[in-house]
């Protein structure tokens, strides 16, 4: 579990370039969000799988963007990560606003069965790591109607606990000798994130938190409609099903969201608060 950490500072260079990719990136409250689209990154992902590269892509949301924030440790993870695609809509309008045009909205949920289905047709054994026992089957249920060709030779739902040494080196022994290229990994943000960059160089294979994308999949959770959906307000459509669980995220992350894009865009580096919430227990909470 990550620490409190002071908030990062905030920064006026509202564009930049992410030498390790090599792509124009907008600077959003910190963390750098890459100019992608969601066929830049599967092209990147296939190549890098049939490759046997080790690599991560990580779908930046406005949860994620808060808990960079106010997590120095799991910013600096955030940017070691080889790609961070803009998953929420929200994210595409503050890259424009800052003059990068070149890049979609490139969620985990849509992304995902684009690469199931590129895996599918190239060969490219998968992996599902994460959500329920439950979820997983129907998933693979799922996948295997969809996409009869695709190889899924590992899944594990591993259990809602810190796994012990040993029993991360069996998932990664486990991992490793399936075979699979790309791992897909649904814990929630933010332990899939630091999950796939830990876990970057000791798996062969293609690292991708992806979220909510295996309820959705799986039909456990419904998915808003495309109208909301091109609206920004998909959120809304996810509270209305688990109130409870991300109410009090929604309302609290999102208007932090957009104080600190506001402070950022007006140049105010040295107002960079802490949220108002309670740190170990926000820490815990889940997302797509």
């Amino acid at each position: 579990m990550l620490g409190a950490m002071n908030p990062q500072a905030m920064t006026t260079d509202l564009r930049q370039t992410r030498i390790r990719s090599g792509l124009e990136a907008a600077n959003i409250a910190g963390l750098g969000v890459d100019a992608v689209t969601p066929e830049r990154i599967v092209e990147w992902a296939v190549t890098a799988a049939q490759a046997g590269q080790s690599q991560v892509c990580c779908f930046a949301t406005v949860h994620m963007v808060i808990e960079a924030h106010r997590s120095g440790q799991y910013a600096r993870m955030l940017a070691a990560a080889d790609r961070v695609a803009p998953d929420g809509l929200p994210l595409v309008w503050v890259q424009h606003l800052y003059g990068v045009r070149n890049s979609r909205r490139t969620a985990g949920p849509d992304t995902a069965p684009l690469l199931w289905e590129r895996c599918a047709r190239e060969g490219l054994p998968v992996a599902l790591y994460g959500a329920t026992s439950e979820t997983l089957g129907r998933l693979r249920d799922a996948l295997r109607q969809r996409f009869p060709d695709l190889q899924v030779v590992y899944a594990y739902a591993p259990p809602f606990r810190p796994l012990t040494p040993d029993e991360d080196e069996q998932i990664v022994r486990d991992l490793t000798a399936s075979g699979a290229r790309m791992v897909f990994v649904a814990l929630g943000c933010p332990k899939q994130e630091i999950w796939c960059i830990e876990h970057r160089g000791r798996i062969p294979a293609v690292l991708l938190p992806v979220g909510a994308a295996f309820d959705f999949h799986a039909g456990t959770l419904r998915r808003a409609p495309v109208w909301l959906q091109r609206l920004g307000l998909e959120w809304l459509h996810r509270l209305a099903q688990e109130p409870r669980r991300l109410a009090r995220r929604y309302f609290i992350y999102n208007t932090w969201f957009v104080l600190l894009v506001a402070m950022q865009w007006l140049g105010l580096r040295s107002f960079a608060p802490a949220p108002p919430w309670d740190t170990a227990t926000s820490s815990q909470e889940t997302s797509a």
